[in-house]
C-alpha cells in the first residue's frame, strides 16, 4: 500500500497540528491530573484524526481485472441505483445508469472502467447536498466525462457530496486512456454515475460493496 498524492498536504496539516499543539500543551499548561488527562485526551483525537486522513488516501495494491467486453468498476463503494434514465447532457437519450455511493472510509481512487477516448469532458462547478440527494447529480459540483471505444460510449460523472469538496480529474478530450487507469479522485465521500448503453448485462446488484479495478460492474 502506499500514499495518493492527493493526500500528502493534508497528512502534512495533520502532523504539523498535532505536533504543535503538543508542543504547546506540554509547555504552556499546568501539569495537574485534570489537565494531563485532558491533554491525553486531545493527543488521542489527534491521533485519530491524522490516522484517518492517512487511511483516507491510502492507495492499495491490487490484482486488476482487464476485458474488452467487461466494464470494471471505477470506484470502491456500494452500488445504490441501477435504472433506466434519460441522460440529458451528452446523450439526450435513455441510458442505463448504475451509481456508486463511495462513504468516507472508501479508497477514493476513480478508475477507468474501459479503455478509449476521452471524447467529452466538461467540469460544472455547484452545490454539495447529499449524495443520495435527487438533485445531486444535477446541481451538485461535478465532472462528466465520456470513454469511447469500438463497443460504444460510456458516461462517468463524479459528483462531490456534502463532505466532498474538491473533485480532481486528471484527463482531458482527446486523451487515450487504458482501462483501470485513474482519470480521478473525490476527496472524503460522494458519488460516481455511469450511464451505460441499453441492454448492457449489469453484473451486479443494489447493495453490493464494489472495488475499483476489481469488481465487474457489467459487459457488453
Amino acid at each position: 500500500m502506499k500514499i495518493h498524492r492527493e493526500g500528502y498536504k493534508y497528512i502534512l496539516i495533520a502532523t504539523v497540528l498535532w505536533v504543535v499543539i503538543g508542543f504547546v500543551c506540554n509547555h504552556f499548561l499546568p501539569h495537574t491530573t485534570i489537565v494531563n488527562a485532558i491533554v491525553g485526551l486531545l493527543m488521542f483525537v489527534c491521533f485519530l484524526l491524522w490516522f484517518w486522513i492517512v487511511a483516507f488516501f491510502r492507495l492499495p495494491f491490487r490484482n486488476m481485472l482487464h476485458g474488452e467486453d467487461k466494464i470494471i468498476c471505477p470506484a470502491d463503494g456500494k452500488v445504490v441505483v441501477i435504472e433506466e434514465v434519460y441522460e440529458p447532457e451528452y446523450f439526450e437519450d435513455k441510458r442505463l445508469q448504475v451509481s456508486i455511493f463511495m462513504s468516507p472510509i472508501n479508497v477514493h481512487v476513480n478508475r477507468n472502467p474501459v479503455s478509449g477516448e476521452i471524447k467529452y469532458m466538461k467540469y460544472h462547478p455547484g452545490k454539495y447536498l447529499v449524495a443520495w440527494h435527487p438533485k445531486s447529480s444535477t446541481e451538485n459540483e461535478r465532472t462528466t466525462i465520456v470513454i469511447g471505444n469500438d463497443n460504444g460510449d460510456i458516461l462517468m460523472r463524479q459528483i462531490a457530496g456534502a463532505l466532498a469538496r474538491r473533485i480532481c480529474f486528471y484527463v482531458k478530450e482527446g486523451d487515450v486512456v487504458k482501462q483501470n487507469e485513474e482519470f480521478g479522485f473525490i476527496r472524503f465521500g460522494s458519488r460516481v454515475d455511469l450511464y451505460l448503453p441499453l441492454g448492457t448485462k449489469v453484473d451486479v446488484k443494489i447493495g453490493d460493496v464494489v472495488k475499483g479495478g476489481v469488481t465487474q460492474l457489467a459487459h457488453l
